[in-house]
């Protein structure tokens, strides 16, 4: 399915990424692990959520910061949308608590929502067409995760930590939807059951039948229904598991790697799942010039793909500065052992 949307757009963007980072080759050594398995997957370190984190403080960051670039008042937000399969509470609404600390409560929808990691895209899709019908004068949309890995699972080596947000409006537009193309299908690549701390995945279907057949879909369908050519696209953002898939990805569809890799922030903070491609579009947002064209593509197990074009406005160099680059966060760092590690992310259980 899909939809052409005309004077909506992204108002504002921000991310958090917290400062601590754990090394791929110390999670391999105190599981006789291969040290050449996290290089591979082109992801050497990952960030951790701090002991007093979780995806409701790292989303307070990226709203706040979207929020202040998008120059829109808190009361005309009319709906609060996070997207997380980590959320602190197994009943309570993380939406309200982030709705209430950005005072943007009482009148407002707020919305917690899982699809592995495309529930924040699901909210996104639902924002710009609430929005251009005018049901609601703006949306703040987040994706937030303290991703979970099994201890000496192969996904523990890219499982991280970090949020982003974006308020969506037809005011003070910085960057301008021009269409969008949802793809999904029953693919069971990766799940969860009820009470079970840390997700599985079925290896035979991650790659081919889940994350590059749901996106080449829906990226494809885009693009030809709107005559481009991976020419036209100035940046191109998928979803990223590993810093491996995104560039099969963009050679499979055409993309030359220069597209993608200014967007590839896994390389270097690992697969923050809801805020995966999300971060990347903040960071080419920070970077972006007005008439710029970006693909944006977040991906979800089990499994669906969205597929956003926008073009850039003037607007967007006038707010950059007003909050933090994403980079001001992924680059600050300071590096834990795998105890510290252990006891920050609750993997350490206490019988008494």
């Amino acid at each position: 399915m899909g939809e052409r949307i005309s004077s909506v757009g992204i108002s504002g963007w921000g991310a958090y990424v917290p400062i601590y980072r754990i090394r791929g080759e110390e999670i391999a050594e105190h599981w006789e692990g291969d040290p050449s398995v996290p290089l591979g997957l082109g992801v050497p370190e990952k960030s951790v959520a701090g002991i007093d984190e979780d995806n409701i403080t790292m989303a307070w960051e990226a709203a706040k910061n979207a929020l202040t670039r998008s120059q829109i008042a808190p009361s005309e937000i009319g709906m609060v949308f996070i997207g997380s399969e980590s959320k602190p509470y197994a009943v309570k609404p993380s939406a309200v608590v982030i709705a209430e600390a950005l005072g943007i409560t009482p009148h407002t929808m707020a919305i917690d929502a899982e699809f592995a990691c495309r529930a924040g895209s699901e909210g996104l899709r639902h924002a710009f067409s609430m929005v251009n019908e005018g049901a609601i004068e703006a949306a703040l949309i987040i994706g937030s995760d303290t991703a979970q890995g099994a201890p000496g699972d192969v996904l523990e080596y890219t499982a991280a930590s970090g949020a982003a947000a974006f308020v969506v409006s037809k005011k003070n537009v910085v960057a301008k939807l021009l269409d969008a193309v949802t793809y999904v299908t029953d693919t069971p690549d990766f799940w969860r059951r009820e009470l079970s701390p840390y997700p599985r995945h079925g290896e035979g279907f991650t790659g081919e039948p889940a994350y590059f057949h749901h996106l080449t879909s829906a990226i494809r369908e885009l693009m030809e229904r709107n005559g481009l050519s991976p020419n036209d696209v100035t940046y191109f953002v998928p979803h990223q598991p590993n810093a491996r898939f995104p560039l099969k990805l963009a050679s499979k569809l055409g993309f030359p790697k220069e597209k993608v890799l200014p967007a590839l922030t896994t390389a270097k903070i690992g697969n923050t799942y809801n805020a995966s491609a999300f971060i990347g579009m903040t960071r080419i947002l920070d970077m972006a010039k007005p008439g710029e064209i970006v693909l944006m593509a977040p991906f979800g197990s089990g499994a669906g793909a969205d597929a956003y074009l926008f073009e850039i406005t003037d607007r967007v160099e006038e707010v950059s500065g007003l909050a933090p680059p994403t980079d001001s966060y992924i680059e600050r760092k300071v590096y834990i052992g795998y105890g510290r590690y252990l006891k920050f992310r609750n993997k350490i259980k206490r019988l008494i």
